[in-house]
């Protein structure tokens, strides 16, 4: 086998799920239709908007991933990788250097669009000239977070629910995350790599226009390339359910975090850790993004669960959307009005489709 997933995130034999890859129109039909269902029981289409009423549309879409980041308390904030924003305009280069310096935060980061979604965009700064070559790639007045590189080898989303009744919360989804690599073996190019290996030659659509420039190149014996940076599955990042891994000590720990973001009820956190044990103990990760309603319980994409379980597992995280949203608006919340989250919906579409090509 070409391809490797960094273990320990590789636990299936199974390279991809029968659905993993359907068009997300196809995919997503009962999951639109239940939320209708949904949205008519609680005369509120909208309604999960009201489930994080201190984020623009609840984190459905169109919202500021820094807005989230920046409303958290001492407690929540010292798991959190430093960040800094920005707006591209003039002099971006000199700018960025002089945040960074300010936060003191230095070179490696990563470059982020503040809204956005599915880690379009997502590039990493190794040095100047990438930092740069990353500045330069997006257009003009596009808000952007740099944020500390972590070097954590160790990727998860942790989706977390709150009841507003309830003093504590739960983790209701783990997903262990794990970026593809090849192995070079001192004759083939990387693109033959890519469509030899079992699971990547089924989907180099993926894989390949991100290394257009590099497809004749050949790796030497030995050596590994990472065939994506951003730690997204339709991005090409590989997904393993982790829910075995859902320990006392990690509930209490990011529940502690989660309660010291004012009324933030539900959604995904994404971490980076430094090994299973540490994160089973609750210790040794940092945050690197906080994901309202529009997120997924990513567990869903492990290769081996049945396309019932998916649903299932969509439809009740999504019931617990509305049933929190319903609770929010007893207590004088408003969901966001359809028009006003229509036009973040469109907002963020367009931004996104000015974006460069991730890393």
């Amino acid at each position: 086998m070409n391809v490797i997933t960094a273990d320990p995130t590789s636990r299936t034999a199974i390279p991809i799920s029968s659905f993993e890859f359907w068009p997300g129109w196809l995919f997503y039909i009962p999951v639109v239709l239940f939320w209708t269902l949904m949205g008519l029981r609680f005369r509120s289409f909208t309604l999960p908007t009201a489930a994080n009423p201190r984020v623009e549309t609840g984190g459905l879409c169109g919202e500021s991933k820094s807005s989230i980041l920046d409303q958290a308390g001492p407690v929540a904030r010292a798991w959190i990788a430093p960040y800094v924003v920005m707006v591209t305009g003039d002099d971006d280069l000199r700018r960025a250097c002089a945040a960074l310096a300010e936060a003191g935060l230095s070179l490696p980061v990563v470059v982020k669009p503040d809204i956005g979604c599915n880690g379009t965009g997502v590039r990493r700064a190794d040095s100047i000239e990438a930092l740069a070559a990353a500045l330069d790639s997006f257009p003009r007045d596009v808000a952007l977070v740099l944020q500390e590189l972590v070097p954590h080898e160790g990727e998860a989303g942790i989706f977390y629910v709150r009841r507003p009744d309830q003093a504590e919360g739960r983790i209701t989804s783990l997903t262990l995350k794990s970026a593809p690599r090849i192995i070079g073996d001192g004759v083939s190019t990387i693109r033959a790599l890519i469509l030899a290996d079992e699971r990547s030659g089924r989907i180099p659509g993926i894989y390949l226009p991100r290394l257009a420039h590099r497809h004749d190149e050949v790796l030497p014996a030995g050596r590994e390339l990472a065939l994506v940076f951003a730690g997204n599955h339709c991005k090409g990042s590989i997904f393993a359910d982790g829910g075995r891994d859902v320990t006392a000590a990690l509930t209490r720990r990011i529940d502690r975090i989660m309660r010291d973001i004012p009324d933030f009820h539900f959604g995904r956190i994404d971490v980076k850790f430094h090994g299973l044990g540490a994160l089973r103990a609750g210790e040794g990760f940092r945050i690197i993004e906080i994901n309202g309603v529009g997120s997924e319980a990513t567990h869903i994409w492990d290769s081996s669960t049945s396309l019932a379980k998916a649903y299932r597992d969509q439809i009740m995280h999504y019931r617990l959307a509305f049933e929190i949203g319903a609770q929010m608006r007893r207590r004088g919340w408003k969901p966001t009005r359809p028009m006003a989250l229509i036009a973040a919906w469109r907002k963020q579409r367009r931004l996104m489709a000015s974006y460069p090509m991730n890393d």
